[in-house]
């Protein structure tokens, strides 16, 4: 089976108020002859309720702003928000439950315990905090994600598609401002990067999240509302109404030597 190019996730007003931005970010590593500028000054901002691709070569930051808009690294210079809250006035303990109750994650490999079933593996972040989820909200993220038949299986007897929906699940089970993807389909095939796809558009257009996604896929970028690229650290170019043919124009146009060839989907 192949993944077909699905239309993009419904279109949301440009004035919206941001889920997260970021103004004059920039992250340096080392120093002297081994100074890296991983992100130059950056400004962006996520809209809510919208799914934007972070695309770009090797080495341009990617994952690096995400990282630094969720929290999960420091800043050399500037300034992150999630909704009005300034992180880099938090101190350790705050941005840690900032990050517990308002931000979600999902990254390439699934990372869930395989002692817990896919259910326990959903709540657990709830658990180790010691609230219960919502279990209206959380019968429409398990509704959401197609897995209400595979709820007491452990991630074993589950397919990589169906583990990264159970770690998509996670992500959304506490209801955050905005989730964050670095490279979410990197280990799936097409029909599996096709089920997770669909289902983070359905999360934006049905359930209200917002989604930023790092992904080098123009396939799986496709599917955003918006694309944002990077090069050397910096937003080089920003489409909206992405199709795959448009984001490998964008690709062309902001990363020398990218190849003419349109990918087919994975079979």
């Amino acid at each position: 089976m192949t993944m077909t190019e699905p239309a993009p996730a419904n279109e949301t007003a440009s004035s919206k108020a941001s889920a997260a931005r970021a103004v004059g970010l920039s992250k340096v590593y080392g120093a002297g002859e081994t100074r890296v500028v991983a992100l130059d000054e950056i400004s962006i901002d996520f809209a809510r309720g919208e799914f934007t691709a972070v695309m770009g070569p090797s080495g341009c930051g990617k994952s690096t702003l995400l990282h630094c808009m969720a929290g999960l690294d420091t800043l050399s210079a500037g300034t992150t928000w999630i909704g009005d809250t300034d992180l880099t006035d938090l101190k350790d303990k705050a941005l840690t439950k900032l990050r517990r109750d308002r931000v979600g994650f999902v990254f390439q490999a699934f990372n869930l315990l395989p002692v817990l079933t896919a259910l326990e593996n959903i709540t657990l972040p709830m658990d180790i905090a010691g609230r219960k989820p919502d279990r209206q909200w959380l019968e429409e993220v398990v509704r959401a994600t197609g897995l209400a038949g595979r709820l007491a299986h452990r991630p074993a007897q589950l397919s990589g598609g169906q583990q990264q929906r159970v770690a998509c699940a996670r992500a959304m089970a506490s209801r955050p401002e905005i989730i964050f993807a670095d490279e979410p389909t990197g280990n799936l095939d097409s029909r599996s990067s096709g089920e997770v796809l669909s289902f983070l558009c359905d999360s934006v257009r049905e359930l209200g999240q917002t989604v930023a996604m790092v992904t080098h896929d123009p396939v799986a970028a496709s599917y955003a509302n918006r694309v944002v690229f990077l090069a050397d650290g910096r937003v080089v170019k920003d489409i909206r109404h992405p199709t795959t043919d448009t984001v490998l124009e964008g690709l062309r146009s902001t990363t020398p030597g990218t190849s003419t060839h349109r990918p087919t989907p994975r079979t």
